[in-house]
């Protein structure tokens, strides 16, 4: 069969000829139909990742982690492929105890869509009904609003009834689509630090009750100094941060003032329980099905792996099809 094969790790994936997986005890052959190329499968190919040894023991192996595909005569989301056999291959293989990865796709839900939208819809989903619940009216700032799962955690704060939503990003017409996807308000992290430091504690009013972070770094440094009550004034809200991602930097300067005084608790998704992930999925094709959850794919066929994997996007995911 046709795979997009790693042969060593930091290298990009091949398109070429690759044994076909032949299902044995329980597992599951699964015709695959469509594969999102996420940040997470590079970064797993590329052996830096903490995952990337237990994904890949030995190589070369087919890259991709889950998707879209036929199993038993119906189209279902799946999960948790078997070494050496990922998702991105005209086949895989994966264990009939993954069951919490087979989700049938609804009529009227597009199967790219199916496999780019729930990973990073559910992100937001589990962080803002899990890790920093939120009440009907709740301020929420999204950091790296631009992004593929920014663009959707702006959506679905709105949808789980936040009353205020703030985007930031850094390119101008991606911000300027924020508020057609229900962004009140948007900061513009490209300006000198003051400016951003103003315009944080400009669109917090009475302040953020949840911070969805995709990006870390400098930018959420600048965010914590603003928390930082003047004087001896309380903080106007206790601020949750849910720690996503890290497209600006991995680290922080966290001074002692910013968690003292500030009011903020900082929490990552390792809490995230995994149980209501179908339930969510669930929610997720609904809300596309209705049309109340928009997001961008462009599809990608398998034998263009090479080009797809160093293509640079940005608020859009790209979908590979063999």
């Amino acid at each position: 069969m046709k795979a997009a094969v790693l042969h060593a790790f930091g290298e990009v994936p091949r398109y070429e000829e690759f044994p076909d997986p032949v299902p044995g005890g329980d597992q599951k052959l699964v015709e695959v139909r469509a594969v999102a190329l996420e940040n997470v499968v590079r970064g797993l190919a590329s052996g830096t990742h903490y995952g990337s040894k237990a994904t890949y023991p030995e190589l070369p192996a087919v890259v991709g982690i889950g998707g879209v595909g036929a199993l038993d005569g119906k189209t279902v989301t799946f999960g948790g492929c078997v070494a050496p056999f990922g998702a991105m291959a005209e086949r895989t293989i994966v264990p009939a105890s993954a069951v919490g990865y087979f989700m049938e796709v609804p009529d009227g839900v597009d199967p790219e869509l199916a496999s780019a939208v729930p990973s990073s819809a559910i992100t937001a989903l589990g962080s803002l009904s899990m890790a920093a619940p939120i009440s009907p009216g709740a301020a929420v700032l999204v950091q790296g609003a631009t992004g593929f799962a920014g663009r959707l955690a702006v959506q679905i704060a709105k949808l789980l009834g936040a009353g205020r939503v703030v985007g930031t990003g850094r390119d101008p017409a991606s911000l300027q689509a924020l508020p057609g996807l229900g962004a009140d308000a948007v900061i513009d992290l490209a300006r000198p630090d003051a400016v951003v430091r103003d315009a944080f504690a400009r669109e917090a009013g009475d302040g953020y009750d949840v911070v969805l972070d995709y990006i870390w770094g400098h930018p959420t440094e600048v965010l914590l100094e603003t928390l930082v009550p003047k004087g001896f004034a309380p903080p106007k809200a206790l601020t949750r941060v849910v720690h996503i991602g890290a497209a600006a930097g991995h680290t922080v300067a966290l001074a002692g003032e910013m968690v003292r005084t500030s009011g903020v608790s900082i929490v990552g998704l390792g809490g995230l329980d995994r149980a209501r992930f179908p339930e969510m999925t669930r929610t997720v094709f609904e809300w596309i099905r209705a049309g109340q959850l928009r997001a961008e794919v462009e599809r990608v066929p398998l034998a263009q792996i090479a080009e797809a994997w160093v293509q640079k996007v940005h608020g859009r995911r790209l979908v590979i099809t063999p």
